[in-house]
């Protein structure tokens, strides 16, 4: 498959892509900042924040839901305008969030680690029409949240683990039995972001091998794409739905890697033969 360069901007830390009213927005965590562009767009629009922002989901209304390291918020592209919905690890100056994404419930899941990547620290979290619950503690690195077609399955890893975990979720989208290990990706790579397809095969970015790799519900591989980031982080689907979008990111790579490398942190597209899902509507309260 072809991959070409869909916005040359070097994030730090490119995170949390989601296409939403014609315009991929994804996050570059480390400096703090938004970035949204249409497919045609000269460049990008940039908002900056005065703390770290990671993953996001659609509201009914057409506004967004950020999350960012002390709560999850309202946010409106179109005003820049922003208000706290709920603290998540407001008083925990140690753990920022990361990955993130709307089940098919209209929960919000939102997973949090340590800003220098303390061993345990963080958790994934999910937010559902006003009530906020822990569903996992102890995570270093929480990644790969995403749900099967029929938002009766969810999924997430603890990157360094090396294994995503998978478990079936009830009727209003909490988990209804212990996860288990779908995949275990030891020999494979590290798997960062996650998205799944109509299929229910979940693209899986994996952090530090230059690829991703799809993965099949009954947790064989099926295919990869090589990409031209080391660091890739995260993909989601464009309007389209067969379009799939990789953030990545430069943090760490030393002057080797970036001349093997010189597009890192950048975002990519590339057409996959499976198309994805639209992404559901994140409802706050009844």
């Amino acid at each position: 498959m072809s991959v070409t360069v869909f916005d040359p901007t070097p994030c730090a830390l490119g995170e949390g892509p989601l296409f939403a009213h014609g315009r991929l927005f994804w996050f570059d965590i480390l400096n703090s900042r938004l970035h949204a562009r249409a497919p045609g767009d000269a460049e990008a629009t940039t908002w900056t924040f005065d703390e770290m922002f990671s993953a996001a989901g659609i509201l009914p209304d057409g506004e967004l839901l950020l999350a960012s390291e002390t709560g999850l918020w309202r946010f409106s592209p179109e005003t820049g305008a922003r208000e706290r919905i709920v603290a998540v690890e407001a008083d925990n100056p140690v753990t920022r969030s990361n990955d993130g994404r709307a089940d098919r419930q209209g929960g919000f899941w939102i997973g949090t680690m340590g800003k220098s990547g303390e061993k345990s620290a963080g958790s994934i979290w999910r937010y559902h029409r006003g009530e906020l619950r822990r569903l996992v503690a102890d995570v270093t690195t929480s990644n790969a949240i995403c749900f099967a077609p029929d938002g009766r399955r969810g999924y997430y890893t603890d990157t360094g683990t090396r294994k995503i975990m998978t478990w079936a979720l009830d009727s209003h989208g909490w988990p209804a039995e212990e996860a288990s290990v779908l995949i275990d990706l030891a020999d494979i790579g590290p798997p960062d972001g996650a998205v799944t397809d109509g299929e229910g095969a979940l693209w899986v970015a994996l952090w530090g091998e230059a690829r991703a790799v799809r993965v099949l519900p009954d947790g064989t591989l099926d295919g990869e794409i090589a990409l031209p980031a080391r660091q890739p982080t995260c993909p989601a689907f464009g309007a389209d739905l067969s379009t799939l979008y990789f953030t990545s990111a430069r943090k760490g790579l030393d002057a080797e890697a970036l001349t093997a490398h010189p597009v890192s942190g950048g975002v990519f597209e590339t057409r996959v033969p499976v198309a994805g899902l639209p992404e559901p509507r994140v409802i706050l309260a009844d």
